[in-house]
């Protein structure tokens, strides 16, 4: 009996797990728009010590030991043939100069099994975007430096990735005006109280300017800043603006040399997909095992997949649970149901020069020196354990 064939489209965060996890159940091919591993996390880190972000946050696929038999495409999904099981893929070979795609042959990728697990559109910091290495290093460059010449910064959000760029560009740049602006009366909605009682402590200790009570007017009209989608965002800034911010809540507009939108909402990257797979935001309608409805061979897995209101698969162990549940389908045997936790969890302000927190489910934080975040849990526990070996560079 020949290996059954899984693909895996989206090689993020949550795919690059999914396809170490499903490595040994068949012939697992896995199509990325990004010639490497281009994480989603720690915008704040990247945006104020790229050097460092770099390190831990993109690496070449060959460098994962779990990707050794796993093929990868190098191109972007541009449909889904679910009759013949077949995912349409543009293949980067049409690069042009300025490190995006141009018109790249079209081919075709047979599946037994398919998981989907393209993420979303987030601003600036996660586009699905085809792209060479040239593409990658003007994103993760271009706004590094306009941050660096600016004197003010204003973050609009008030979840992770606002306040991981507030802390992180206060610490690196002290001499910077940063604020932050956000539409309820405590940022971090979704983590306990306890955790953002210790953020503020922490984000008020490096200078920062804490503004609740203030939703943005989007440019275009859109009147649901601090939690809204990317419409209306001028696309060539594309979440990293200098315009003047109004609020719908009656305060003044606000200037800033720098304007970092960290809004929230975000678009799926589902274009490629058949409608009556989505829900009516475009996300991947699934079970609770995560099989995408009323296509049995078919799952999503991370921010795509509409499991619950936060999409919590991304972080909790969805693409174990996703490979279990191939293992299961392919061998006829019953699929277990996900189980989304109550609050978000986990670190919020990222890697600062003093360490890490670590925020659990109930709020406690448990702080790690900066040698043992360094060496315990990125080079060990995350390289080692969790992403099954990451070989060092130049190996």
């Amino acid at each position: 009996m020949s290996r059954p064939r899984i693909v895996v489209v989206g090689l993020g965060d949550t795919g690059v797990l999914t396809a170490i996890a499903l490595r040994r159940l068949g012939d697992v091919v896995g199509i990325t728009a990004k010639p490497e591993f281009v994480s989603g996390q720690e915008l704040g880190l990247r945006l104020a010590r790229p050097e460092a972000w770099t390190r831990d946050y993109r690496v070449a696929y060959s460098r994962f030991r779990g990707l050794d038999h796993v093929r990868i495409v190098h191109g972007s999904a541009t449909a889904l043939d679910t009759e013949n099981r077949i995912v349409r893929v543009r293949l980067a070979d049409g690069a042009v100069g300025d490190g995006t795609a141009g018109d790249g042959t079209v081919a075709e990728e047979p599946y037994d099994a398919l998981v989907i697990a393209t993420g979303v559109t987030n601003g600036f910091w996660r586009h699905p975007t085809l792209q060479d290495s040239r593409g990658v290093d003007a994103d993760i460059s271009l706004p590094h430096q306009r941050i660096a010449g600016a004197d003010t910064v204003a973050i609009i959000g008030g979840g992770a990735a606002a306040l991981s760029s507030a802390a992180q560009v206060a610490e690196r740049w002290p001499a910077k005006t940063v604020d932050v602006y956000f539409p309820g009366e405590r940022a971090l909605p979704h983590h306990h109280d306890l955790v953002w009682d210790r953020v503020r402590t922490r984000l008020e200790d490096l200078g920062v300017g804490l503004h609740p009570g203030h939703r943005a007017e989007l440019p275009g009209g859109n009147g649901d800043g601090g939690c809204a989608s990317r419409d209306g965002l001028d696309d060539d800034d594309d979440h990293l603006t200098s315009a003047t911010v109004s609020w719908t809540t009656g305060q003044a507009p606000t200037t800033a040399d720098v304007v970092i939108w960290a809004i929230g909402r975000v678009t799926p990257n589902t274009a490629w997909l058949p409608a009556e797979m989505l829900d009516d935001r475009g996300f991947v309608r699934v079970e609770p095992t995560l099989r995408v409805s009323g296509f049995s061979d078919v799952f999503a897995v991370g921010d795509v997949a509409a499991t619950d209101p936060l999409r919590t698969s991304a972080r909790n162990r969805g693409h174990l649970l996703v490979a279990r549940n191939i293992r299961a389908h392919l061998e006829a045997r019953p699929l277990r149901d996900y189980r989304p936790p109550k609050r978000r969890w986990g670190s919020v302000l990222g890697p600062l020069r003093d360490g890490l927190i670590v925020f659990t489910p109930p709020g406690r934080g448990v702080r790690v020196p900066a040698p043992a975040s360094d060496v315990v849990l990125q080079r060990l526990i995350t390289h080692q354990v969790i992403y099954g070996g990451v070989r060092r560079r130049g190996r």
